[in-house]
Order: structure tokens, then C-alpha cells, then sequence
């Protein structure tokens, strides 16, 4: 690392925040407030901006600048992390800096959209990013919407790249889980998983915590989960893990991240139409989502011992 203070202690869940859109396409910062104000009521440990839950490409420059700067300045203390991925690189340096200067803890670096790169070409992006914007930045690999990361670039970066403190981990494999906990050893990495499905695992493994797409719309169930893995609570896990399995059940059947806008709209926070046009098929499934969610909140409420907005 190049600070002598080392790489800053993100541990615990981060929620990734949605970008609520008016029928006009516009950012809704009010509903975003509300959004906001969910996530911190339920006790998590900072928010994510600008990831895949954010739908990124979607955004503009200026849109996503203003959302930095109306967070940074609500977080109570919490901690704040950005993704500065973008459907342009011209933009990545420019909202990274924007990031760090409004207090980001570290700023998440997804690789560029569109085109299959060889890994050469995503280690040269990550240095250049890195040594440009002189902060923390944490590797984003998220092969379901970019290239995929090998392992074997993410160590080569981890070990050797000034300002690359860690990796949020979306690729869903298992077997990295073990593989980075056991190189990191004393070394002051960040392990951060963004597949919700591996929190448990990537906790008993040591990592560090998770940056949360479903907690997005159900944070008190996924601030349970965290706290419950992080200290080994069987018993707690045993009550907890079925009802988030169920709800993995019923996200499963839409696109990322549409079951997350559906979800807050279940919960009585509506953050606008979905980005493409809803088939009758869809229209469906969105309905029974809605319907199906107050019951299970219900017995979230139950296990929690909490008063949830949307239960029944």
C-alpha cells in the first residue's frame, strides 16, 4: 500500500443502492432519499452507489455526481463506497475523483462494458485508474455484465498495484472464496463478496463482509444474516438462511436488478417504471412478487423481532 495508514476497514454489508427513475426517465432524488433512509434505519454498515443494482450504464455523468454528493452528506457516519464502472471510460477518473473527494472509504472499479477484453487489457485499465486517481479502489468483477476478472490477474493486482486494496467478488465462484482468503493471509486486503447467495460461505472463510444487491430492498433480513455469520450463530443462521433462500427464489425469475425496484415497490417506496416495456408474462410474475412479499416480511418481521415497512 502507499499510505502508511493502510487501506481503509471496510467489514460488515453494504447495501447497493437502486437509481429511482420518474415515467419521464429523470432521477427521482426524492424517492431516493426514501430508499436511503430504509437502508440506514436498518442498521447497515455503509452504501454502495454506481454498481450493477445501480444499473450504472443507464446513468448520466452529471446524474450519478449528484447522487455521490446527496449521499456523502446523509451517511451519519457510515461509510460510502462508489462504483465508477460506466458505459464510457472517459468517465471513470472523472467520478472517482468526485467519489474520493466527497469522503468515499474506496471506489469499486467494474471493467469496461461491451466488448470481450484480453486480461492484458483489464490489468493495464485497473493500474492506469488506479495510479491516476491516487485513492482506494477496490477490484469490481462482474462477469455477468463485463469481461470476467481471472484469478490469477486479481492476485497479480492485489499483490503488486499501489491503491488496489481489495476486490468486491460477484463472480459467484465458490472455490475463490478460499483461494483469496488463504493469499491474502496478514496481508491488509479487503474481501468484500457481491454474491448474496455466498455470504455465509465468504464469512466462515474469513472475508470481510458483502456489498448487497437484495439488500437494496430487504436489509433488515441481510443485516441479520451478516451479523449472524460474522459471529458463527447456527441456530440464528438456521432460522434466517430459509427465509433469504426463499426470497432468492422468487428474485430468481427476473433480471438484475429488476426484483430490487420491485421489492421497495412492495414495500410501499415506488422507484419508477422497469427499463424496458413489461410483457403480460412479466406483468404477472412483477404481481405475484408484490403479492408474495408482505406475507414473507411477516415472518421476517417474526424472526427479527422488528416492525418492517410492508409486512402485512
Amino acid at each position: 500500500m502507499t499510505e502508511a495508514s493502510g487501506p481503509p476497514s471496510l467489514t460488515g454489508l453494504f447495501s447497493a443502492a437502486v437509481t429511482p427513475r420518474t415515467e419521464a426517465g429523470q432521477v427521482d432524488y426524492a424517492a431516493f432519499d426514501r430508499v436511503l433512509d430504509l437502508l440506514l434505519s436498518a442498521g447497515v454498515d455503509g452504501v454502495c452507489l454506481g454498481g450493477a443494482t445501480a444499473e450504472y450504464p443507464h446513468a448520466t455523468r452529471d446524474e450519478r455526481l449528484r447522487l455521490i454528493e446527496r449521499t456523502a452528506g446523509r451517511l451519519g457516519g457510515r461509510q460510502l463506497l462508489v462504483g465508477i464502472g460506466a458505459a464510457s471510460p472517459a468517465d471513470v477518473v472523472p467520478i472517482g475523483r468526485a467519489a474520493l473527494d466527497a469522503g468515499a472509504a474506496a471506489v469499486l472499479l467494474s471493467m469496461p462494458l461491451f466488448f470481450r477484453y484480453a486480461q492484458e487489457d483489464l490489468e493495464a485499465f485497473c493500474l492506469d485508474t488506479a495510479a491516476t486517481l491516487g485513492g482506494p479502489l477496490l477490484l469490481y468483477d462482474l462477469p455477468s455484465f463485463t469481461t470476467p476478472l481471472s484469478t490469477e490477474t486479481v492476485l497479480r493486482l492485489l499483490n503488486g498495484a499501489p491503491n488496489i486494496i481489495g476486490i468486491k467478488d460477484s463472480s459467484g465462484q465458490q472455490d475463490r472464496l478460499g483461494q483469496l482468503a488463504h493469499a491474502r493471509g496478514d496481508r491488509p486486503w479487503r474481501l468484500l463478496v457481491g454474491d448474496d447467495g455466498m455470504l455465509v460461505e465468504a464469512m466462515a472463510e474469513g472475508w470481510d463482509g458483502c456489498i448487497s444487491g437484495t439488500s437494496g430492498a430487504f436489509p433488515e433480513l441481510m443485516v441479520a444474516v451478516t451479523h449472524a455469520a460474522r459471529a458463527g450463530e447456527d441456530t440464528a443462521l438456521g432460522v434466517l438462511v430459509p427465509l433469504l433462500r426463499e426470497l432468492f427464489a422468487q428474485q430468481g425469475v427476473f433480471p438484475t436488478p429488476w426484483a430490487i425496484r420491485i421489492g421497495l415497490e412492495a414495500r410501499g417506496i415506488p422507484v419508477g417504471p422497469l427499463p424496458l416495456p413489461a410483457s403480460p408474462a412479466r406483468r404477472a410474475q412483477r404481481a405475484a412478487f408484490i403479492d408474495w412479499v408482505p406475507g414473507w416480511l411477516t415472518r421476517v418481521e417474526q424472526a427479527l423481532g422488528l416492525t418492517l415497512v410492508g409486512a402485512k
